[in-house]
């Protein structure tokens, strides 16, 4: 059973009062239906045993072959570890580093973390343990929920079918063990991030401290309280800019809509200023029997067409052009709705929380086309007969990825539910719940 306690929702700033909840019901939030908390059936074995299987799957993907490439006789084989390095070897440190982060080293530091803390929380709620080392405990839970959005192993996954599909036809291509070792490696991630939770693994080791004058119902308008992002606990309103969590010691961020959009708007014009190049310029150079020849992101979507690939040329179209148009234009039409904050209702409100939630869980897909290029610059070195290079256009897209999942995540959705030129303490009673006993909806 977890304990009752009161969560600020942090994506329309409502104060909820969460009751008790049994293993596997979740509790989200009555205005926005966002999940504030949820509580996983087998709560300490379940997340353990995936981490483990993770791991173990993760040695595999790198202690045998993963693909090889033959013709004409001439072959070359990889294994995962060799995209990194041939990115390295045409100077594209920058790529390969992004590779080896958001593929191997987050999600292996992700996965041990979550190993290392549910075993304490096991021996905190079980055994009695006392946490002493608090600080540290506090420090490794903030990590593994900052690094979370920039696991990609299932993206990479992704580009590796994407980059079989698109060389299929020229050349005998062989899976390796670890390519199926990967496989399960990418699914068992996913799901293993899935089962954690952030405000039940902050419970296990730090109750939440109640906060006098904050009651369910209360809003971010009402200003007597601030939500931590870190561990959602509610804090009293603080008095200077270096204010800290109560619970977890994080830094507090009082509500500034101007201060949000201001940078969500910075990231935003500058992935469209990087996403010019990206067009522009050659995604990676083909050498083929000893004549180079550059392929935009465009030419490469016209010639999988023309080859009969249509099924991959529409998934490169998708995750490379549409995607990150539709993206840039969502989050501009986003930011421009929240700079007028009419006077909108509570349905037009949620209708764009929705988009917002779609448009940055997406976002991340586009850096698809940058793993296809990882890998087939890794696989296709032949020499003069047939070899892959990265093309500048390689690192300026995953800049254009990069800074519109920066953009998101730096817009406080909050604004949506903040009208323009009403007092305060107006706008929380025309927004929140007519009761203050208001509670959370719970689903099994």
């Amino acid at each position: 059973m977890q304990q009752s306690m009161m969560v600020a929702c942090e994506e329309c700033g409502l104060v909820v009062d969460i009751p008790d909840l049994n293993e596997g019901d979740k509790a989200t939030c009555p205005r926005c239906g966002h999940t504030l908390t949820k509580a996983v059936s087998l709560p300490f074995q379940r997340p353990v045993a995936y981490g483990i299987a993770c791991l173990l799957m993760l040695v595999l993907s790198l202690s045998f072959p993963f693909l090889s490439f033959t013709v004409n006789g001439m072959g070359h084989q990889i294994t995962l570890l060799n995209a990194a390095e041939t990115l390295q070897h045409f100077e594209n440190s920058v790529l390969a580093i992004l590779l080896m982060i958001t593929v191997l080293v987050f999600p292996a530091v992700y996965i041990m973390l979550v190993l290392y803390l549910y075993y304490h929380a096991h021996k905190v709620k079980n055994v009695g343990h006392v946490v002493h080392d608090r600080a540290w405990i506090k420090f490794l839970c903030r990590i593994i929920f900052t690094i979370q959005p920039w696991l990609m192993v299932d993206v990479f996954l992704i580009g590796v079918l994407v980059s079989l599909v698109k060389i299929s036809a020229l050349a005998h291509i062989g899976l390796g063990n670890s390519f199926w070792a990967f496989c399960l490696y990418s699914v068992l991630v996913v799901k293993c991030v899935s089962l954690v939770d952030r405000t039940w693994l902050w419970d296990q080791f730090f109750a939440m401290k109640p906060v006098e004058g904050v009651r369910a119902g209360d809003t971010h308008l009402d200003h007597n309280h601030v939500g931590c992002h870190a561990c959602n606990q509610i804090n009293p309103l603080p008095r200077s800019h270096k204010a800290r969590c109560l619970r977890c010691d994080s830094q507090l961020h009082v509500f500034n809509a101007n201060h949000s959009l201001q940078y969500s708007w910075a990231y935003l014009l500058a992935s469209i200023v990087f996403y010019i190049p990206a067009n522009l310029y050659p995604m990676m150079y083909t050498v083929s029997l000893g004549q180079t020849e550059g392929s935009t992101i465009l030419g490469g979507v016209v010639l999988l067409w023309k080859m009969g690939s249509w099924p991959i040329a529409l998934v490169i179209f998708i995750a490379s052009i549409f995607i990150p148009m539709a993206k840039m234009f969502t989050l501009a039409w986003l930011y421009y709705c929240a700079g007028k904050r009419a006077d909108d209702s509570s349905h037009v409100a949620i209708k764009r929380l929705k988009l917002y939630r779609l448009t940055e869980f997406i976002g991340r897909w586009s850096m698809v086309d940058i793993f296809v290029v990882a890998i087939l610059v890794a696989l296709v070195q032949l020499q003069n007969v047939m070899a892959i290079s990265p093309g500048p256009a390689a690192l300026c897209f995953a800049t254009v990825v990069i800074f519109t999942m920066l953009s998101a995540m730096n817009f406080d959705p909050r604004i949506f539910w903040t009208p323009k030129n009403k007092p305060c303490k107006q706008d929380s009673e025309l927004d929140a719940p007519e009761s203050n006993s208001e509670v959370p909806s719970v689903h099994k």
